[in-house]
This record gives structure tokens, C-alpha cells and sequence, in this order.
């Protein structure tokens, strides 16, 4: 083939990807005027006078104690002393691990299991969850189909794979799969990009290159050992410090962050002399450690798992005796994230239950065991969203997210009472939630007319 035609070839390419793109991705949002509204700001744990929001396109544009008066074929939400909030951030979310057994996730029909996750990320979004941090999972599609318009969803902070060593959390391959030939084959659990096995410093460079260059806005690895994976006891380390270095250097050589899985003191503490920024559950920390990660200004993401995850797993079975060790240093950990003043933001970590999935607003109103109301709301909020910052430029949505302030994307809740006084508004969404908002475009608006 000429020069010319190879040039031609490509034009005509680039030309039709613009086409498909001007096809799916959607209109720009109009205008809405909410009247009337109490606001919850995502930072102060308390409400506003009654006041006015007007929203132009995808942002928030102004924010008025003063009548604000509404321009021709600009939609009016009459808003009747409600609440309105920022939309909720989700920090510990797996889109592609919720709805599928785990035999599915990884050995299943992929088409399905892609057709399930949009249907979960609808379901989500209903649920007043206008963005999530995707932890681990091939959730690169989905977050493409989602800002395209093609299915409704929350926005996404995508992980990409789980980054993870032979044997460790994340590692689901049969023992039948061993041993590994390094440069070889992958395994199927690396080829659909649930997770990738990296066991050198170099290998953990190439692993965390591919997510950066498939999208990833963070980079997750897992420092320790975890419940769900079969070969992982919870007390191991799995990377040594020069592999989680390595992985620190390649995210921020690209703006970004890591964040890892860890359990124990001794995974944590390692993993902060690598430079990692935040920890996920952290739930067998101790006091020493906790005052370091306050020292280090480090981030918690933790979660106050409910305990049906622990029995639904069965009796006597590895992940249930795991299980059992953890559950008991959740109380522990938000005890030593609120002694310390952590930097604390919160997540769910539900995997493999639809059922579970249905009561996201209700795990995070169990906060309320260790938070007051607002506390909780803001910490899924504003806090979140200061969370989310630490992507820099890899941030899919550069913006203000997770607040109610002039300037900041328009992901809004109108909620049917005040959530600072009763956080059980937050677990039934479909009586409470009168208004979902996300980008400016209204997904759900139940009000009188």
C-alpha cells in the first residue's frame, strides 16, 4: 500500500471514529432552577437558609438567598423547603465484582457480565450515587459508556486491574495454574483485567504503565493478605518495598497515586515508606501506626462493613475463618481514625451481592454508630471528592465535585427531609430521594407537579 492510500486509510478512520462519537455522546444539559431549597453543602454540618440554585449546562452557576428568576425553557424544581445535597461518592467500589458469583467474574460470558454491571451502575446511580472510586475490575468500558451517554451511571475513578504478587490478594488462579512462567501465557484472570500478578519491581512497572495507559485514574496495589482471595492468610506481606516503590514512581511520574489493600500494621507501615498515599481498610492497625499515618498525612478509605458479608460466607470455609479475624477491628479502626483526626473517606467494598448492593445509602448511614449525621455526609461528600483530587491531572472530570457551591459540577439530591437530623433518609432513596441530578441532566424527579 502507497503512502497515500496508508494516509487515506487513516483519515477516513479517524473521520468515523468522530462520527460514532458525535452519535453517542450526549446532548448538552439545559437549565434548571431549583426555588425554595435548604442546602447541604458537603463541608458544613449544617443547613442553609432557604435559598435558590440555578444550574446552566453542567454546572452550578449561581447560588441565592434572592429570587433568581428563571429564563425561557429553563426547567423550575420547586424544591418546598427539601434538602438539597451533593450527589454521594461511593470511594471503595467494585462495579464488575457485584452482581456475578465469583466463579462468574472470572470464568463466565464476558457479555453478560458487562450487560449486568451497566445495569448495576443504573441501579447505582438511582441510589443518589453520582460517582464512584472503582478499586479493581475492567471497568474501563463501562465508564466509557457511561460519559458517552449510552447507558446512565455514576462517574468513574477507575483502578483498572488489581495489581497483586503470586499468592496474594487478587490472585485467583488454581494451584492447576502453577507454576508461573513469567513473560508467558496469562492467566484468565489477567487477560479480562481483573487483576495482574506482578512479582519484581520491574513487572510491577509494566503492570501499573498498562492501567495508566488504559485510563486508570489511581493505581491500586494489595499490600496483604485479604478475605475473599483462597491462597492469601491475612497476616502475609506480599510486595517488598522496592516493588511498591516501583509502582509509586510509575503513578506519579504520571500525576497520579497509589493506594493499597492492607490489613495489618507491618503491610501498612511498609507501604508508606514506599510512598504510598492512602490505605484501604486498615482494619488490624494498631495505635503506633495509626499516629504515623496522621504524622504522614496519609488517607484511611475504610468501610464499615455490615455483617452479613462475614456470615454469608460458609462456616468452616477459609474466607469465613478470615473473615472472623478481620470483623472485629472495624470499631477499632474508625475509634483510631477519629482519635488521630485521619484524613478519612468512606466506601463499601461490596462484592458478589445484588442484595447488598441495594443498601449502599444504608451501610453508609451505619456510620452513624461511630459519626454524627452530618459528620457521615460530609465524610461521602466534600471529603470524598478531596480524595479524588489526589489523580491530579489524571482525573477524568476536572472539576468540583461532592460540594453545593458556585463553580462545581451539578451532581444534586433533593432529598424529602433533613439527612443532618435523620441519616436514615440516606438508605431508602427511592421514598426519599425526590430529585437525582447528575452533570446538569435530571435522572429522576418524582416531585408533584
Amino acid at each position: 500500500m502507497t503512502s497515500r492510500l496508508i494516509t487515506t486509510a487513516v483519515l477516513l478512520a479517524l473521520s468515523a471514529t468522530a462520527v460514532a462519537q458525535a452519535q453517542t455522546t450526549p446532548p448538552p444539559a439545559g437549565s434548571t432552577l431549583f426555588q425554595n431549597v435548604r442546602i447541604f453543602d458537603g463541608k458544613n454540618g449544617s443547613l442553609s437558609p432557604a435559598s435558590n440554585v440555578l444550574v446552566k449546562g453542567h454546572i452550578i452557576e449561581r447560588i441565592s438567598t434572592e429570587t433568581i428568576n428563571a429564563e425561557s425553557g429553563t426547567q423550575v424544581i420547586a424544591g418546598g423547603g427539601r434538602t438539597l445535597m451533593p450527589g454521594l461518592i461511593d470511594a471503595h467500589w467494585h462495579a464488575m465484582l457485584i452482581r456475578p458469583n465469583p466463579a462468574q467474574a472470572i470464568d463466565g460470558d464476558l457479555g453478560y457480565n458487562n450487560i449486568a454491571a451497566a445495569a448495576e451502575a443504573t441501579d447505582t446511580l438511582m441510589r443518589g450515587f453520582t460517582t464512584v472510586r472503582d478499586v479493581g475490575g475492567p471497568s474501563f468500558g463501562l465508564k466509557q459508556a457511561i460519559d458517552e451517554g449510552i447507558v446512565p451511571g455514576p462517574r468513574f475513578f477507575p483502578s483498572g486491574a488489581m495489581i497483586t504478587v503470586t499468592s496474594g490478594h487478587g490472585d485467583f488462579r488454581q494451584r492447576t495454574e502453577l507454576p508461573r512462567t513469567i513473560g508467558g501465557m496469562l492467566s484468565r484472570m489477567e487477560r479480562i483485567g481483573g487483576s495482574m500478578v506482578a512479582d519484581s519491581p520491574d513487572e510491577v512497572r509494566v503492570r501499573v504503565r498498562e492501567q495508566l495507559m488504559l485510563g486508570a485514574s489511581q493505581i491500586k496495589l494489595t499490600a496483604g493478605g485479604g478475605v475473599s482471595s483462597p491462597f492469601s492468610p491475612i497476616d502475609v506481606m506480599t510486595f517488598t518495598e522496592e516493588e511498591l516503590r516501583a509502582a509509586v514512581e510509575a503513578a506519579e511520574n504520571w500525576g497520579t497515586y497509589v493506594t493499597v489493600h492492607a490489613f495489618t500494621s507491618a503491610a501498612i507501615q511498609r507501604s508508606i515508606a514506599a510512598g504510598v498515599k492512602c490505605i484501604e481498610h486498615g482494619f488490624l492497625m494498631d495505635e503506633a501506626t495509626a499516629r504515623l499515618m496522621a504524622e504522614k498525612g496519609i488517607w484511611l478509605s475504610t468501610q464499615p462493613l455490615p455483617e452479613e458479608m462475614r456470615t454469608g460466607l460458609p462456616v468452616g470455609s477459609v474466607q469465613r475463618e478470615k473473615a472472623d479475624e478481620v470483623w472485629p477491628g472495624i470499631g477499632r479502626t474508625y475509634e483510631l481514625a477519629k482519635k488521630y483526626k485521619l484524613k478519612t473517606a468512606w466506601g463499601t467494598d461490596i462484592l458478589f451481592s445484588h442484595a447488598l448492593a441495594k443498601r449502599q445509602g444504608a451501610i453508609l448511614a451505619s456510620l452513624a454508630r461511630w459519626y454524627t449525621p452530618a459528620e457521615a455526609l460530609v465524610m461521602a461528600t466534600g471529603t470524598n471528592a478531596e480524595l479524588l483530587t489526589l489523580s491530579g491531572k489524571r482525573s477524568p472530570y476536572p472539576g468540583k465535585l461532592g460540594v453545593v457551591e458556585q463553580g462545581a459540577f451539578a451532581d444534586l439530591l433533593l432529598v424529602d427531609g433533613n439527612p443532618l437530623e435523620n441519616i436514615d433518609l440516606i438508605a431508602d432513596p427511592d421514598k426519599n430521594f425526590m430529585v437525582i441530578m447528575k452533570d446538569g441532566k435530571t435522572y429522576k424527579n418524582t416531585l408533584p407537579k
